[in-house]
């Protein structure tokens, strides 16, 4: 009865044998002649994509010398041309999985016929794919299918159609590609574990050498793991690997390509791998450690925001050469973390760094004292606190910045004109104020104000009032210059990415007011030009703020008014070493020179006596000419300094980025707190730690550099009034 039913078993598997021959071979004639037609174009551009287009490859971030720092890959992949991967590989290979593949055109006849018989006479279950065979596989599943599970498992079911249309493209393969670059090709393409693909990528991993050195004990268990990696993983799984690698040493010695003594040697050796897991770089921008962290992910993040996909970025093999200066990042970072210990629970202190200039603004350090990382129990993060929007905090009275901005340009004063500065001051065109403002309709109070300190009365110059800060006389010209005018400047000066993400405006009037007393407070309190879509406050700095973005405020003014993006690019190339072009928006004059120039004179005198910087500066022996603003946010719980010289510019910012409510205390540097509570009140200014922060790291960055000067003010700005 079992020979009867093998016999059947035998003649349906020659009957199946002649339908994938026929399948292969001859298309269908008839209607169905047209879809067989279209199948064979399939294969045949399946076949020229598999001789022709590579498969992804690792993209590398280096700084602005050519220095890696970090890799980004989806597969893990160092590519190998053939003579690039040794012999004892190839035979391992050969061995275990086509022993006749020198021998075939693509499909083995004989080890299909020899797997029917084993298979249907209940032996041992073989298989029957070619090398080439399965170079298609793992080509479509590693290579075209590989961010579509649906296409990873089309390429694997079981099925007649499926195995017709690999077995076609593996024997039209085989007349584009020569036996060892479809060797090579299937060993570039394979998986191994741990998102490692490749044998050149194999061998750095799991033995810390090259493809070409490869010994045969490495190439017969590499070649051991390529039909379950995950199984013969030799860290999680030492004792089948091992078994796995004997059993390829012993097809060796029967493919007569090892002897048997050698090979009962061999296997007495233990496997060698690396210890403690593979040696590889990270995937993504942990790998760029914790000081550079922070600066990888601002080029993933620019990248992708210029139109680069993500899965271009990982599997591009790409080069990008970076304007990260590895010396500035690393003194960035060591200041951030003197003025604010890294394990700081719920406080961030980070500074942005770049140069000027009037066709580029290259961003050269991001930094924090936190580390970059996944750890958060060690206080590391990933997100971008150097760069992003913190959605936490603002950065106070630097805002003040676009008002006098505004105001020198609407000629509502010069830079040496004096204005009042009052103690106290209600606004007339504001409205929204806290408790104890006037009221001024049902349930609608006016804007009222104070300044930091008593004493602040009288009259100063704008040059003197953005050293000092007082709040009242820029609520004053926020009045004068009409807040339309001081947004505006906010986003053309820098803020680009913040004002349009949240508009930073602090509220507009409500045209769906619901009740007409309310429209007609809004009227008379908005004025009749309805120039104010933003609240008073707006000039004190409580929205959310990149302070990367307020750095290029800074590079800005410093530039002579010309607004270029920070970029973090200085070239990137493909994989085959040519430049690609990535889109960045064109630098433009964001206002008139003259007017940035006498800008920069406004703001020169921070530093110096009497300036909210002055203690600062003269605790790190700074004597060079600057521009400077401080700025701090309500119950001190956020802080910034911005400040510039004619070759640097940068922001920094110190802030509760856990739970925003509540205030921070500066105790000195390396005793910076957040208070418990969420209207604790602590005794922060930019004054402190952010302007330390600057100084200590931008002192030290440009020794050896000469102290240029700032550039001079143009007259028309400098005086409005007579």
């Amino acid at each position: 009865m079992r020979t009867r039913d093998g016999l059947i078993k035998m003649l349906g598997l020659c009957l199946l044998a002649g339908v994938l021959v026929a399948g292969i071979l001859f298309p269908v004639v008839g209607a169905a002649g047209v879809i067989s037609n279209q199948a064979s174009d399939t294969v045949e551009s399946m076949s020229s994509d598999l001789a022709d287009e590579p498969p992804p490859l690792v993209t590398t971030i280096t700084d602005r010398d050519g220095k890696p720092i970090a890799t980004l890959y989806s597969q893990y992949r160092i590519p190998t041309k053939p003579d690039q991967i040794s012999d004892a590989m190839k035979w391992a290979l050969i061995s275990v999985e086509d022993r006749r593949f020198y021998e075939h055109h693509g499909v083995d006849w004989r080890g299909t016929l020899r797997a029917a018989i084993s298979n249907s006479s209940g032996g041992d279950t073989q298989g029957a794919s070619t090398l080439t065979q399965q170079y298609v596989k793992n080509y479509l599943i590693n290579v075209t299918y590989r961010d579509d599970k649906l296409g990873q498992q089309r390429a694997q079911e079981q099925t007649i159609a499926r195995k017709i249309k690999e077995a076609r493209i593996a024997i039209q393969l085989e007349t584009k590609m020569s036996k060892e670059e479809i060797l090579a090709g299937y060993l570039n393409v394979v998986e191994f574990s741990r998102q490692i693909y490749g044998v050149g990528a194999a061998a750095r991993a799991y033995f810390d050498t090259t493809a070409d050195k490869l010994t045969v004990s490495q190439a017969a268990m590499l070649a051991g793991m390529v039909n379950n990696p995950a199984v013969n993983d030799p860290w999680n799984n030492p004792e089948r690997a091992t078994e796995r690698r004997n059993s390829v040493l012993d097809r060796m010695v029967d493919n007569l390509k090892l002897s048997r003594e050698d090979a009962d040697r061999l296997k007495k050796e233990p496997l060698g791998v690396v210890p403690d897991g593979p040696n590889k770089s990270a995937a993504n921008c942990v790998g760029a450690g914790p000081e550079n962290g922070f600066f990888c992910q601002y080029v993933e993040d620019y990248l992708l925001e210029a139109g680069m996909s993500k899965d271009d970025l990982y599997s591009g093999g790409y080069t990008v050469r970076t304007t990260m200066d590895g010396r500035a990042n690393h003194l960035a970072k060591q200041s951030a973390e003197e003025q604010v210990r890294k394990d700081q629970e719920n406080v961030a202190n980070t500074l942005s760094l770049i140069r000027p200039g009037k066709d580029r603004h290259e961003v050269i350090a991001l930094a924090a004292n936190r580390d970059y990382g996944p750890d958060a129990s060690a206080g590391q993060t990933e997100f971008a606190l150097p760069s992003e929007i913190a959605n936490v905090t603002g950065v106070g009275s630097s805002y003040k910045i676009f008002t006098a901005a505004a105001a020198l340009e609407r000629k509502v004063l010069g830079i040496y004109d004096s204005i009042d500065v009052p103690n106290f001051y209600t606004s007339r065109v504001f409205i929204g104020g806290p408790e104890g403002c006037p009221i001024v309709a049902p349930n609608t109070t006016a804007y009222c104000l104070g300044n930091a300190s008593e004493g602040s009365g009288g009259r100063m110059s704008l040059q003197q009032a953005l050293a000092t800060s007082p709040n009242t006389a820029f609520v004053m010209l926020e009045e004068q210059a009409g807040m339309r005018s001081v947004v505006d400047m906010a986003s053309r000066l820098g803020l680009r990415k913040t004002m349009a993400s949240n508009a930073a405006n602090g509220g507009t009037p409500d045209p769906n007011a619901e009740s007409a007393e309310a429209r007609q407070t809004q009227t008379e309190w908005f004025g009749p030009k309805a120039n104010s879509p933003g609240l008073g406050a707006f000039t004190l700095g409580v929205s959310p703020t990149s302070g990367l973005e307020m750095a290029n405020v800074a590079a800005t003014i410093m530039s002579g008014g010309v607004w270029c993006p920070p970029t973090p690019l200085m070239q990137v190339t493909d994989r085959n070493g040519n430049p690609y072009p990535i889109k960045e928006e064109p630098c433009e004059q964001a206002v008139p020179e003259g007017l940035a120039n006498t800008l920069a004179v406004g703001m020169s005198k921070d530093d110096q006596a009497g300036g909210t910087s002055a203690a600062a500066a003269a605790a790190a022996n700074w004597t060079r000419p600057m521009i400077g603003k401080t700025g701090t946010t309500q119950v001190n719980g956020s802080a910034a300094f911005i400040g510039a010289t004619p070759q640097l510019a940068g922001a920094a910012m110190v802030f509760r980025p856990d739970y925003p409510n509540g205030g921070l205390i500066d105790g000195g540097p390396g005793n910076v707190y957040a208070v418990e509570g969420a209207n604790s009140t602590g005794n922060m200014f930019g004054g402190r730690t952010p302007a330390r922060t600057w100084f200590g790291a931008v002192s030290k960055i440009l020794e050896g550099q000469p102290a240029l000067p700032l550039p001079r003010s143009d007259p028309q700005y400098e005086r409005a009034r007579g």
